[in-house]
């Protein structure tokens, strides 16, 4: 019998948190020894006058920080391309990932991508890359996020769209990790109610999936310690953030939907969206989010309410939560004091509540929240059929990743009955 992992390991980013923090931005580049930085945003973000904001702060530093603002949202293996081929025309001294996860995230392979050059697929995770170890560290990066949702200011994981597969992946390792996260809750001021429920439902569900996510202690010790992975399992540390992570998007998500210059909503929800990271940023996140990669990389004609831009897209946030209610059915009996816990901090009735029902609890809990904040109605209102659970079946299965962190093994037999509850939520 293989020995049962006994160490965890808890890492995440210095954290610069308030309203006004951005504008401390020149102060902080300049104490990272930095003169020269590449800063890498959406049109939207750069039409709000952030990115601006920043190059104007630090300029006052003696900091030049050159804009591009070509970021696409929910970025893919085209647009990681074109940024990355832009980064390397110049000579940077680090990196700024002003936005949303696409911003920082594409930041992140920006920066992995020219100082450890090699061909996209060589750090993809497998079994879709080559997952390749990223050799050594990286220039420093800062994480500046305008949605409180993926969390990515402070993990290790960027992801993308591969457009010829039509599924997402991504790459993961601690070294991606940014170097300083400065989170200000007044960038979300200018968010469409539409894109404040799908980030926020993101926030909730990295929660929910770190908390109940297989423990570390419950898995093989790895052969060295240069191989065990940035997601270790749920762990005493981990709890904490994610415990409070669902407490604050459970209370704060409907009132900054309905709200949107509510300060308190927003500030709120902007901790819960770092608290959220820091948890899954080392313990992990399964079954929904390994679900929300395939949902949104075959999507044909679907454009939500309310979402900027153009083309067909279901956007991560909404794909995550399209999956949660019928995976948490499927997957509460087999982590059920876990999952009536998890229940409790959502403010469910956890104390009426059966161990064994506590998954069925959840999911009600959840379809409850996805009505208010007027989400579509399961897989079937964003165009899927039960003729696609096949498809949907095979893009997850190849996000073992993720599925290793699920509190009990993951087949094609689970994952086509928790596609064909998905279809309809009520």
């Amino acid at each position: 019998m293989a020995e049962m992992n006994r160490v965890f390991t808890m890492e995440t980013v210095p954290l610069k948190f308030g309203w006004g923090a951005l504008d401390e931005i020149g102060h902080d580049l300049a104490a990272l020894g930095l003169r020269r930085v590449l800063l890498l945003t959406d049109p939207g973000v750069a039409a709000a006058g952030h990115a601006e904001r920043v190059a104007e702060r630090a300029r006052t530093c003696g900091v030049e920080v050159v804009v591009w603002d070509g970021v696409r949202s929910e970025p893919t293996d085209a647009s990681w391309r074109e940024a990355i081929a832009f980064a390397r025309e110049g000579a940077w001294d680090g990196f700024i990932g002003l936005g949303g996860g696409s911003a920082i995230d594409t930041a992140k392979a920006v920066n992995l991508y020219t100082t450890h050059p090699a061909d996209l697929m060589a750090y993809i995770n497998r079994p879709l890359g080559d997952g390749r170890p990223v050799p050594g560290p990286l220039k420093p990066l800062v994480a500046i996020p305008t949605t409180a949702g993926t969390g990515s200011e402070t993990t290790s994981v960027a992801v993308l769209d591969l457009l010829e597969r039509k599924v997402k992946t991504g790459v993961s390792h601690r070294h991606l990790r940014p170097r300083l996260a400065v989170v200000d809750p007044q960038t979300t001021l200018t968010l469409p109610p539409a894109v404040t429920a799908s980030c926020g439902l993101d926030v909730l569900c990295h929660a929910l999936e770190s908390y109940t996510s297989l423990p570390y202690d419950r898995r093989p010790a790895p052969a060295d310690p240069a191989q065990r992975p940035a997601y270790v399992g749920a762990n005493p540390v981990s709890d904490l953030w994610a415990a409070e992570a669902i407490r604050l998007g459970a209370r704060w998500l409907a009132r900054a939907y309905h709200e949107p210059g509510d300060r308190e909503a927003r500030t709120r929800l902007m901790l819960a969206a770092t608290y959220a990271g820091m948890g899954f940023g080392n313990a992990g996140v399964h079954l929904p989010h390994a679900m929300s990669y395939p949902i949104a990389g075959l999507v044909r004609g679907f454009r939500p309410r309310g979402w900027p831009g153009e083309g067909p897209l279901v956007p991560h946030g909404i794909s995550v939560a399209l999956g949660t209610p019928a995976s948490f059915r499927h997957l509460g009996p087999h982590a059920p004091e876990r999952t009536r816990e998890a229940l409790r901090h959502l403010g469910g009735d956890a104390g009426a509540v059966a161990p064994e029902e506590a998954g069925a609890a959840l999911a009600e809990w959840m379809t409850a929240l996805l009505r208010e904040l007027e989400l579509p109605n399961g897989l079937a209102e964003v165009g899927y059929t039960a003729a696609d659970i096949p498809a949907l079946v095979e893009g997850t299965l190849a996000q073992q990743r993720l599925l290793v962190n699920a509190p009990v093994a993951v087949d094609a037999a689970l994952l086509e009955a928790v596609f064909r509850d998905s279809l309809r939520l009520w």
